[in-house]
């Protein structure tokens, strides 16, 4: 009997000592897996989430259905490359909507300027800064979500002859930008010959002639924006009125007249009916004097 009363003593210390060293390893596991979670690493951005399945879209989506998490990393902007009307941005995408609205949103930088994100669960790969020489700082917002805004960029992803050709876009986070609404818009139909400056919908001013591009070096279609007006006194044709140009380039010239940019513009000239120019909308005084007068960053959709 009191061999058999030892024997189950040390069973039950035994089990005791099992049980403890359960309660103890599982403690120890608890202690590692929330650790990290009470003490984050402060000393650079966060880890990037998975990435969203899709981009969001606002006519098939409600609100925050697929919004991009926010971004509150913070980023040296002198580091960045430079987007502006020369950039071959390469990193950065073109319009994957060139048919679609615009929102009435118009987006300027906050200094000391707009990290540029293709990929918003990525890193930064490019700056705009608040103030470009020439211009384009001012940009149409295309998609909106809580901590993001998708807006339309001067300068190119890429060249027509590599097959990149379109408006250049990119994604920055709101808090870098300045936001505002805009009633102003431009529509232009190739097709009818037909271009209307519209102000909260209504038609301010209308022309129903124009000369646009040759089939070689064709008008480009999408949406885009007007990126600075100015007169070029090296330019004669232009009769002295201000040359509005966009922000959307041409879809078959790499350059243009020795230079690396084939902007496509609005611009006066004596000859200004059918297809005749190097992708450009020749218009007749009229009509530059008020599409001159409109704001930088004002929406422009040029359609067949």
């Amino acid at each position: 009997m009191q061999r058999e009363s030892s024997t189950r003593r040390t069973a039950v210390l035994r089990l005791v000592g099992i049980v403890i060293a359960a309660v103890v390893g599982g403690a120890v596991v608890v202690a590692l897996v929330q650790a990290p979670r009470s003490s984050p690493d402060v000393s650079g951005p966060p880890a990037s989430p998975a990435p969203a399945p899709s981009e969001p879209s606002p006519a098939s989506n409600p609100p925050g259905a697929h919004d991009y998490p926010a971004n509150t990393a913070g980023y040296d902007v002198t580091t960045l490359p430079t987007v502006d009307v020369f950039s071959l941005a390469r990193a950065l995408s073109v319009d994957d909507l060139p048919g679609g609205e615009h929102l009435g949103l118009v987006a300027t930088p906050r200094a000391p300027g707009a990290p540029l994100f293709d990929d918003p669960v990525g890193a930064p790969v490019g700056v705009l800064p608040p103030e470009l020489t020439f211009d384009g700082t001012t940009v149409p917002v295309i998609e909106r979500q809580e901590s993001w805004a998708k807006i339309m960029l001067p300068g190119r992803a890429g060249l027509p002859s590599e097959g990149r050709a379109g408006q250049l876009t990119a994604w920055v986070r709101a808090s870098d930008v300045d936001i505002v609404s805009t009633e102003l818009s431009v529509r232009v139909s190739l097709g009818a010959r037909s271009i209307a400056i519209l102000d909260g919908g209504v038609v301010r001013h209308e022309t129903g002639g124009f000369a646009l591009g040759a089939p070689a070096t064709p008008t480009p279609i999408g949406r885009t924006f007007i990126m600075t007006s100015r007169v070029d006194a090296s330019a004669g044709f232009t009769r002295g009125y201000p040359v509005v140009y966009l922000g959307l380039q041409s879809p078959t010239l790499d350059g243009f007249n020795g230079a690396s940019t084939a902007i496509t513009a609005f611009h006066y000239h004596d000859v200004r009916d059918g297809p005749v120019s190097n992708g450009c909308l020749r218009v007749d005084a009229g009509t530059i004097e008020q599409l001159a007068a409109l704001p930088a960053g004002t929406p422009v959709t040029i359609s067949e």
